[in-house]
């Protein structure tokens, strides 16, 4: 199967099989070595880089609306040698958005903090899936967002209203999944509260909110994927 998608194009998704296989990746395998020594400098560079657990993927295609894949957890080490050689590396990666629409109709997203690897990058909370997105071996993707962005951000978003659907956006530097989530305040005071648990955080992943009102409303910063993801949402109303 390898990695057989359309490439630089919305797809709607009705089903996610993305499972987790406890083999270890190859690309982790044949880079031992310069992934360790990768990672001395990468820590040297910034030290607030923590080695945690991150899944690659082996394997995706789109086939009957459904995205089909294979990963494995990699330390943080492997994904970012992985970012250096990912052309015709074996691997890609997958990651999740939960696309924030307040009351108004404004995407509510974030600009990361100053010692994180996207250091000012504005993109909506996320991160990469885990294991523990995982439920008997298959990634539950709304866990992942709905995780990431009150990790990051302080918002609960269990009671807001989902999109009907998944879709995703797979591009050379990987694949979104992303899915509406609605939320009935104003970007304002969604804003707001963000802000008030930035505050409150020692060390906080997140330099604080952005809004976007329009779709030509585009935030210096604004990382390349998230260009089309915005058009998108305000050219429909579903």
């Amino acid at each position: 199967m390898s990695f057989d998608l359309p490439r630089n194009v919305i797809l709607p998704v009705d089903a996610i099989d993305v499972r987790l296989d406890p083999g270890p990746h190859p690309f982790a395998v044949e880079n031992a070595a310069a992934i360790a020594e990768n990672w001395r400098g990468e820590i040297e560079a910034n030290p607030a880089l923590f080695d945690g657990i991150v899944v690659l993927l082996s394997e995706l295609a789109y086939r009957d609306r459904s995205l089909i894949g294979r990963c494995h957890a990699v330390n943080y080490s492997t994904f970012m040698l992985w970012r250096k050689r990912r052309e015709n590396s074996g691997a890609e990666h997958a990651y999740a958005h939960a696309v924030l629409v307040a009351g108004d109709n404004a995407l509510v997203a974030i600009r990361m903090g100053p010692r994180t690897v996207s250091a000012g990058r504005v993109y909506f909370a996320a991160g990469s899936f885990e294991p523990i997105d995982f439920r008997d071996g298959l990634v539950d993707v709304d866990f992942n967002m709905m995780r990431e962005v009150r990790e990051e951000t302080g918002i609960d978003l269990s009671d807001a209203r989902r999109g009907v659907r998944w879709h995703a956006l797979s591009t050379a530097s990987g694949t979104v999944i992303f899915r509406r989530y609605h939320v009935d305040a104003p970007a304002d005071e969604i804003a707001r509260q963000i802000l008030a648990f930035v505050a409150t955080e020692a060390d906080p992943e997140i330099e604080g909110p952005v809004i976007i009102r329009h779709a030509g409303d585009l935030p210096d910063g604004l990382s390349p994927h998230m260009k089309p993801l915005i058009e998108w949402h305000f050219a429909r109303a579903d």
